[in-house]
Formats: C-alpha cells, sequence, structure tokens
C-alpha cells in the first residue's frame, strides 16, 4: 500500500499551484509586496521566492519597477500559459480569479431561452 502523502490522501503535502503559481497569484493581490511577504503566503523561502520572481520577470509575466529599496510590480496579464495543456490561454483571467478577495464565485450561465 501507498503512503497517502504520494497519492495526495488526506494527509498529503501538495497543493495545486507551484511556487511559480502561488507567487505570481499573491503579486496580482498586492502588486507592492515585499519579498518577505510574498514568502510567507506563499510559504517558500524568500530566497525561493527572489528566484521565482527572477524566472516570471525573464519570462515576461511581470516587470519590477524599483523606487528607492521598495519593488513594485506589474503582472502582465496577456501573458499565456507556458504548458501545452492551456495552449493559447492567457494568465490574466485565472489571477482574476485567484487574486479576487474571496467574494467573487462562479457560477453556470443561464440556459438560453430555445424558441425554435
Amino acid at each position: 500500500m501507498s503512503d497517502p502523502g504520494e497519492t495526495g490522501g488526506e494527509t498529503g503535502t501538495w497543493t495545486l499551484l507551484t511556487g511559480h503559481g502561488h507567487v505570481l497569484v499573491e503579486i496580482a493581490r498586492n502588486p507592492d509586496a515585499r519579498i518577505r511577504d510574498i514568502s510567507a503566503v506563499a510559504g517558500i523561502t524568500e530566497r525561493t521566492v527572489q528566484a521565482i520572481v527572477a524566472d516570471l520577470e525573464t519570462a515576461g509575466y511581470l516587470t519590477r519597477t524599483r523606487t528607492g529599496r521598495r519593488s513594485r510590480y506589474t503582472v502582465m496579464h496577456d501573458s499565456l500559459f507556458r504548458h501545452p495543456a492551456q495552449d493559447g490561454h492567457r494568465v490574466g483571467p485565472f489571477l482574476s480569479l485567484l487574486a479576487a478577495d474571496g467574494e467573487t464565485t462562479l457560477t453556470a450561465p443561464e440556459p438560453e431561452d430555445r424558441r425554435d
């Protein structure tokens, strides 16, 4: 029998988003966030967050503007997902959903009235 953590059982430690996803969502929520703040929310080290921010900037997912000792980030919502399974999909709608304040809910579209 396998360990529940390996298959995502209740005691598993995997998450749906990667570190890159967590960092990008947090920056979309708070463009003025410090590396320390992002690290705390994402549950990864500050050093890892710095590397991820550099990756995201190099890949064109965000830009960083320095103001004194602080950075302000701008997320490029038109950037495309990198995985072939999401080919052609932009990150903007995904980030808008996950960066929302929790009040946003998805609802199924209303069925069209068919009068043929």
